[in-house]
């Protein structure tokens, strides 16, 4: 009876994965069980400190009351200069809406643009909330699948085939949560020409991994003047200055688009925190000195994984370019046996891993890719040596 009280609406959602992985992980270490971590994508290190002190001014200086729906002036001014400074993009103030995180922009734009049984294009594997956000759009996923072959990146013919009349919106994410691909500048204009024969599909580029890339600089497919009154860019200050409890994320957008995003918050969530907008006013007005310390610990901790991964038989893993996650194939293990238990999928690979090695990962099933299994390099060396150590001893015991 209960159950069948709630709404169809979130009745047909699935939970967060990677949200369900930590709770476990985190259930273990309360009964004393030493587990490793390494299903969140959290940054481990803590917020640099002239940003917390920008936030303690805040307090002081009276910044305790509500803030205008899309965010105070002074930091969408921020957001701005940082588009002109580091993308060569230009956007006014009204363009800019700043939102409780990443994810509030991202609904806030599917759930502004997108009507029931229209179509939205999203790459495999993806972020675990963008096919939810559809749902409660109540439009049509359209998967394009990738693999590890091609670096979990579609090609221009793959795009072109995905769209139709009905088509309208097309989401990625670029440096890529779960796999870090990252689309470069020439993969980008081939994407582009084929969106320009489809004036009718908007896209969303979510780019809040922009600031942890190992590649020269990061491209935005907004650089392509013909797509611009057609793109939403959404980032946010969680990753690149390591303040994901902070919940700031903002978009980008034509001004019709960034108006109508403000007036569906207001009836949500109103503005984000007022203390937490001037942290991220400081943290887009500051030195990126912080970010790029932290993008080498990144690129140093990559390298040791993907070096320790590699020594295990049967897992295939490609070079990630960016956002801190290795992304391997573990087919080769399903059907393998551990006593009467037969490993059939990812999840149950994932779930093996955490009761037998005490390492908690995410499985690949949450993702859309149900070959692989997620591991996030966002924590300390001694954890990342501890954890594959343990994974390779434990599927070394799989028959």
């Amino acid at each position: 009876m209960e159950k069948s009280s709630l709404s169809k609406r979130v009745q047909n959602l699935s939970q967060s994965q990677t949200i369900g992985m930590s709770k476990l992980s985190r259930e273990m270490k309360a009964k004393g069980i030493d587990v490793v971590n390494l299903s969140l994508g959290e940054p481990d290190f803590i917020t640099p400190e002239h940003i917390r002190t920008a936030a303690k001014k805040a307090i002081d200086d009276g910044f305790t009351f509500y803030p205008p729906i899309s965010g105070y002036n002074e930091l969408k001014s921020a957001i701005c200069a940082k588009f002109k400074r580091e993308n060569n993009l230009h956007f006014e103030p009204e363009q800019v809406v700043v939102s409780t995180g990443a994810k509030q922009c991202i609904a806030n734009a599917i759930l502004c643009m997108v009507n029931p049984g229209e179509e939205v294009i999203i790459p495999m594997p993806y972020w675990v909330s963008y096919i939810e956000i559809v749902k409660l759009a109540e439009g049509v996923t359209v998967p394009i699948k990738t693999g590890i072959e091609s670096d979990f990146k579609i090609s221009p013919e793959q795009l072109e085939n995905a769209i139709t009349p009905k088509t309208k919106m097309f989401v990625f994410s670029s440096p890529c949560n779960p796999t870090g691909s990252v689309y470069s500048k020439d993969e980008l204009a081939a994407l582009a020409k084929v969106f320009e024969r489809h004036p009718h599909v908007f896209i969303l580029s979510d780019e809040i991994y922009e600031h942890i890339n190992f590649l020269d600089r990061h491209q935005s497919i907004a650089q392509f003047e013909s797509l611009r009154e057609r793109i939403i860019l959404v980032n946010g200050v969680s990753k690149g200055y390591a303040m994901t409890g902070w919940r700031i994320g903002y978009l980008a957008a034509p001004k019709y688009i960034a108006q109508a995003c403000d007036k569906m918050q207001g009836q949500f969530t109103s503005a984000a925190s007022s203390i937490a907008q001037k942290a991220a006013e400081a943290a887009l007005n500051g030195d990126l000195k912080p970010t790029e310390e932290m993008n080498k610990a990144f690129l140093r901790r990559r390298n040791l994984l993907l070096e320790l991964i590699r020594e295990i038989p049967d897992l295939k893993v490609n070079e990630p370019k960016g956002a801190f996650y290795v992304f391997p194939d573990a087919s080769a293990y399903f059907n393998r046996k551990y006593g009467q238990h037969v490993i059939k999928n990812a999840d149950d690979f994932c779930m093996y891993l955490l009761e037998k090695a005490q390492v908690s990962t995410v499985t690949g099933e949450a993702f859309g890719a149900p070959e692989c299994f997620r591991i996030s390099y966002a924590a300390s060396d001694e954890d990342l040596r501890k954890a594959v150590s343990r994974i390779k001893a434990a599927l070394a015991e799989l028959k």
